[in-house]
C-alpha cells in the first residue's frame, strides 16, 4: 500500500484536475447556449432556401443547371466538418466510423473519393490514412463565417461543375439534444428535393435577367447556407459533447478522491497500529 504522503499528493493532484474540468464544463455550457442561438438563427434561412431549391428542382426552366443534373457515379466528394479541439468525447470518432464505411464501399465498387476537410481533428485523422484530400481548412473558430469556408467550398463546387466528381456529400454532427449528437451524411449535389409532396404541380418562376444567372447564384447560396449551417450545428454539438465529457471527468475525479481518502485513512490506521505494536513489544521486552 502506498504511504500516506504519496496518497495525499495524489489527492491534491486530482483535486486540481477536478477544478480544471469543472471550469471547462461551465465554460462549455455557456458557449453551448450561444452556439445554439446562432444555430437557431441560421435555420430559418436554410430551410426557406431549401424550399426554393425544391421548387426549382421540380420546375422546367430553359436552362438546366449542373447542380440539378443526376449523373452516373464514378467519383464522389465529401465535405467533412469536425472540431478543431479535443476533449469532446467520441464526437469526431462517431463521424469517422460511418464515413470510413462508405469509403470502403466505394472502393469495392471502384468509385474514387475526394475529401474536403473542415476542422483540425479531421486533418489529423485522415493524414494517417490513404485518402485523397483535395482541400482543408482549420481553426474557423466557435463562430464560423462563410468567408472562412468559401475556399474549401469552391474547390468542391468547381470539381462538381467541371465533372471531376459526380456526387457531393456533407458530413457533420446533427444536434439532437444536449446529450445526443448524431453523425449525418447528407447529399449536397445533385440537389435532392425533400418536400416533393408539398410542391405545386404546374408552375414555374419568372427568371430575370435569365435562368442561368439566377440559378447559378441561388444554387451557390443554397450550398453555402447548408455548409455554414452544418458548421454552426457542429460547433453546438462540440460544446454539448465537451460539457458532458467534462462533467463525467469531474464526477470520476470525485470518485477517485473518495477512494483515495479511504485508502489514506486505512494507511494511517495501519501506521498507528504498527507504532502501537512496536511500543507494546518494546515495553514487553523491558
Amino acid at each position: 500500500m502506498a504511504s500516506g504522503k504519496e496518497i495525499r499528493t495524489k489527492i491534491a493532484s486530482i483535486q486540481n484536475t477536478q477544478k480544471i474540468t469543472k471550469a471547462m464544463e461551465m465554460v462549455a455550457a455557456s458557449k453551448m447556449r450561444r452556439t445554439q442561438e446562432r444555430m437557431a438563427a441560421a435555420l430559418p434561412y436554410a430551410e426557406k432556401i431549401r424550399t426554393v431549391i425544391g421548387h426549382l428542382n421540380k420546375a422546367n426552366p430553359d436552362y438546366r443547371h449542373p447542380f440539378l443534373v443526376e449523373r452516373e457515379i464514378k467519383r464522389v466528394g465529401y465535405i467533412v466538418i469536425t472540431s478543431d479541439r479535443g476533449l469532446c468525447g467520441g464526437l469526431n470518432v462517431n463521424i469517422f466510423r460511418p464515413l470510413l464505411a462508405e469509403l470502403r464501399q466505394h472502393q469495392q465498387n471502384n468509385i474514387e473519393a475526394d475529401l474536403c476537410l473542415i476542422g483540425a481533428k479531421g486533418v489529423q485523422y485522415f493524414r494517417r490514412l490513404d485518402v485523397n484530400v483535395v482541400a482543408a481548412t482549420t481553426h474557423v473558430g466557435e463562430d464560423p463565417k462563410v468567408a472562412d469556408l468559401v475556399g474549401a467550398m469552391k474547390t468542391m463546387l468547381d470539381a462538381y461543375t467541371d465533372g471531376r466528381i459526380d456526387r457531393l456529400y456533407l458530413v457533420h454532427n446533427r444536434f439532437v439534444n444536449t446529450m445526443t449528437q448524431a453523425p449525418e451524411i447528407a447529399t449536397l449535389l445533385p440537389v435532392e428535393t425533400e418536400d416533393a409532396e408539398t410542391l405545386q404541380a404546374h408552375w414555374d418562376y419568372l427568371y430575370e435577367p435569365d435562368a442561368e444567372e439566377l440559378l447559378d447564384s441561388v444554387l451557390t447560396r443554397y450550398i453555402q447556407s447548408q455548409i455554414y449551417t452544418g458548421s454552426v450545428e457542429n460547433v453546438a454539438c462540440e460544446m454539448a459533447a465537451k460539457m458532458v465529457a467534462m462533467k463525467s471527468a469531474t464526477d470520476n475525479a470525485g470518485k477517485m478522491i473518495d477512494q483515495l481518502k479511504l485508502d489514506y485513512n486505512k494507511a494511517r490506521q495501519a501506521a498507528i497500529t504498527q507504532e502501537l505494536s512496536e511500543i507494546v513489544a518494546g515495553a514487553a521486552a523491558v
